[in-house]
This record gives C-alpha cells, structure tokens and sequence, in this order.
C-alpha cells in the first residue's frame, strides 16, 4: 500500500513539472531560433597553410556529424594547396636535375684525342 501511494505521489509531481515547464513559460514561451555552429578558424586566406593551421582546425559538431559546407571547403582549400606545393617540388628538382647536368658536362674536360 505504501508503494501505491508512492507511485501516485511521484506521478503527481512529474505530471505538475511537466505541466508547470509547458505552460509557464512567461514571455519566452517560444524558444528563440538559435543560430547554427559556423566554422570559427577557417584556414589563413593571406599565406600558404602549415602544419599548425591543419592541426588546430576543429570543426563545429553539426546533427549528424559535420557540417559538410565546413568540411568541402577546407578540403578544396588543403587539395588546391597540395597541388601548388606538389608542382613546386617538381619544378625544382627538374631545375636542380638541369644545373647538376650542367655541372657534370661543364667539369668533363675531353681529352686531347676525345671527341668534344
């Protein structure tokens, strides 16, 4: 008997919470619209990208993961930039590839009876 009453008692308060949070909202009876997680700290727009941007990039956390606007943009940004770097190297090292044949034909001194 004592659990009945108990139950009926503790129903009764969550029913009078409830009731109380639903209607007695005041003024602010509706929520306001709250504004979504924007990426804070997007990559640096006026330099290259270093490591430490990468590492202290942190995405906003959206309903069902990330936001994928956030996400796309850095990836195209981080890809565009790879790309640059990436053709960078290769222009070197073919200059670099170029003076060292340079080099190794310009210290080769023929002989006196080899061909030139």
């Amino acid at each position: 008997m004592f659990m009945f009453l108990f139950l009926v008692v503790a129903l009764a308060v969550v029913v009078a919470a409830v009731t109380l949070a639903v209607v007695g909202g005041g003024d602010h009876a509706v929520l306001p619209e709250a504004e979504g997680e924007r990426l804070q700290d997007p990559l640096p727009a006026h330099r290259p990208v270093n490591r430490a941007d990468v590492e202290a990039l942190r995405f906003p956390v959206a309903v069902r993961g990330y936001r994928m606007v956030d996400v796309d943009d850095v990836l195209g940004r981080l890809s565009a930039e790879i790309a640059e770097r990436d053709a960078r190297i290769a222009d070197l090292e073919s200059a670099l590839a170029g003076a060292r044949a340079a080099t190794t034909t310009s210290l080769h001194k023929p002989e006196e009876g080899e061909p030139r």
